[in-house]
């Protein structure tokens, strides 16, 4: 350790001839396949939905059925429409998803959140606004496991005076 840094001052000139230049993050890149679409897997309680979108009329595709048919409740198609009308592309990608485990809500939110990903892979500036929605970000939560000597999770059993 020949020279010794003693003061602030010395410590700044000997972290500003370590740093170079500041680090420029390079722009994102559309992420394509081969057949022009692009790819994200959702999740959602415990539903898990892998998710294909392609450029075209805006038919949605849920384990080859119609979005319509298999997420008959307009509120569950209303969320599956979100981060296309949030990004202001709708009617313009086709999608293709299959969706396993959970039940209609949790799948219905984790082809959402699919959706959302492959969007901003397949066009990088819808980035923006899909993640100020919070469309990106994972919902965590997830059912509480049962404990011992409860009847649910935190439900108690009825107390008996006698």
């Amino acid at each position: 350790m020949a020279d010794q840094i003693n003061s602030l001052e010395e410590l700044g000139e000997a972290a500003g001839t370590v740093a170079a230049a500041p680090v420029l993050e390079a722009p994102r890149e559309p992420v394509r396949d081969e057949l022009g679409r692009s790819y994200a897997t959702g999740k959602r309680k415990d539903a898990v939905a892998r998710v294909w979108i392609k450029p075209g009329s805006g038919k949605v595709t849920v384990n080859g059925k119609e979005m319509s048919k298999y997420f008959a409740r307009p509120v569950l198609q209303m969320i599956l429409r979100q981060p296309f009308t949030v990004a202001g592309v709708e009617d313009q990608f086709d999608v293709f998803a299959t969706v396993k485990g959970g039940g209609l809500s949790g799948q219905a939110g984790a082809v959402k959140h699919g959706v959302s990903k492959a969007l901003q892979l397949y066009d990088p500036s819808l980035r923006g606004a899909l993640k100020a929605a919070g469309f990106l970000t994972r919902d965590s939560r997830v059912v509480e496991r049962k404990k011992f000597g409860k009847r649910k999770a935190r439900r108690s059993f009825q107390f008996s005076k006698r």
